[in-house]
């Protein structure tokens, strides 16, 4: 299959995904942390390449629960309706298997992103000891099935001090959830044209 992982510049789903025989690609604005198929630039430019599957993460900063507080004390009104309208348009590609990714968002931004997610899953379920609600929109894909139980419930990313690296540190996929997703959702085969970067 020819899958999409857009907004990562780790390469871990990507890699996960490749590892499995597939032709994944990255994409984002910044360059990729690991060597492997990666576009840099607007997702905009490849997002119509016939994919069969697209995984997306869009950023999160304007749409989280966890940041409502910050939209009227800093009037971030407008960047929260500009994330919530690219964040559309992952759910509104031309793609048949979608899967776009989330921490749990504001109702804010869900009135503009038009419904809720269909699945909440937590690194724990998938082989790591922390805690970390991450929300899943799903079209043509099954919800993702837990792997590993850990019985860790650490917030480690919720603590990590200020530093240069720590949004990227947080925006990492966990290493289980990729495998995951390439084990379960790769064995789902469609026939669409080949996609062209």
């Amino acid at each position: 299959m020819k899958i999409l992982v857009a907004c990562e510049y780790s390469g871990t789903v990507r890699d996960a995904f490749t590892a499995k025989g597939h032709e994944a690609w990255s994409c984002d604005i910044l360059p990729s942390d690991t060597p492997g198929n990666h576009y840099q630039g607007d997702v905009r430019d490849i997002l119509c390449s016939d994919w069969d599957m697209l995984i997306a993460h869009p950023p999160c900063t304007r749409l989280c629960n966890s940041g409502v507080c910050w939209l009227e004390k800093r009037n971030l009104w407008d960047d929260m309706r500009k994330g919530a309208e690219f964040f559309r348009l992952f759910l509104d590609a031309p793609i048949p298997m979608i899967a776009v990714e989330n921490p749990i968002p504001h109702k804010y931004a869900l009135e503009i992103i038009g419904r809720k997610y269909d699945q909440v899953i937590q690194p724990w379920f998938f082989g790591h000891g922390e805690t970390k609600a991450t929300c899943l929109w799903l079209k043509g894909l099954p919800p993702l099935m837990s792997t590993v139980i850990d019985q860790g419930r650490e917030q480690r990313l919720h603590k990590l001090p200020p530093s240069p690296d720590r949004a990227k540190l947080r925006s990492k996929t966990y290493d289980g959830i990729a495998k995951a997703m390439a084990e379960q959702w790769g064995q789902m085969a469609v026939g669409c044209s080949p996609a062209k970067i």
